[in-house]
């Protein structure tokens, strides 16, 4: 399997220090930023959009942004989000209205794709687009605010996904994100469960030591 990535959500960060909170959490060894866009139609909040993507490619130049989109209808856009700086563009397929198209648009723009996947929302939502795809998120809370419990049915969810890239040969091609409620007690459970790439905001901004917290999530995966 993959080796496992440490991605925290920068939505439970000080938006006051962002830089300085991003600076402190990749020197304390996590791999990715992940960035959560929210447009407070699709999801009932509001946070950050292209100049803050931008502003951090700037500041991070050799860091991966994982841009989740959280809007509706995020076809128009994801073009915008490869421009400003993302690496990976996720998108949730309910909203979209030509799911290929862009899924095609972020490749060719020159970033890497992945869908978000609902807790209500069936895997079958992949159908005809997994080969295409780079990442698979599983959303393992519902989106649209920080902090909430990770909701158990995600393990066997995992777990038929990881069935199905296996099926298709996949399993070294396509990752596998999990967000929502991640912590250092749960991200074992997890990562067993078919997640190589795991979003965890509060579990790490709210822990006082970012070090601490990130090291004793890798100890759990075994790094």
């Amino acid at each position: 399997m993959t080796t496992p990535r440490i991605a925290p959500s920068i939505l439970a960060s000080n938006f006051v220090k962002l830089a300085e909170e991003c600076h402190a959490v990749l020197d304390a060894g996590a791999d990715w930023l992940h960035v959560d866009v929210m447009d407070g139609h699709y999801v009932p909040n509001l946070t950050i959009g292209l100049p803050v993507v931008k502003a951090l490619r700037k500041e991070f130049p050799d860091t991966t942004l994982d841009v989740h989109l959280m809007i509706e209808n995020p076809d128009p856009f994801v073009e915008a989000y490869v421009e400003a700086g993302a690496d990976i563009v996720s998108f949730h397929p309910e909203v979209s209205h030509h799911p290929h198209r862009a899924i095609q648009q972020i490749k060719n723009a020159g970033a890497r794709a992945a869908l978000a996947i609902n807790p209500g929302t069936p895997l079958t939502a992949l159908d005809w687009l997994l080969e295409d795809l780079d990442m698979v998120l599983i959303m393992s809370v519902n989106p649209g605010f920080g902090g909430q419990s990770f909701i158990p049915s995600t393990l066997p969810k995992l777990r038929e996904l990881r069935e199905l890239l296996r099926a298709k040969d996949l399993e070294d091609r396509v990752l596998v994100e999990v967000d929502g409620g991640v912590t250092p007690d749960n991200i074992a459970d997890i990562h067993a469960a078919g997640a190589n790439v795991f979003v965890a905001g509060s579990a790490i901004f709210k822990s006082g030591d970012y070090r601490a917290t990130i090291s004793g999530m890798r100890d759990r995966l075994g790094q």
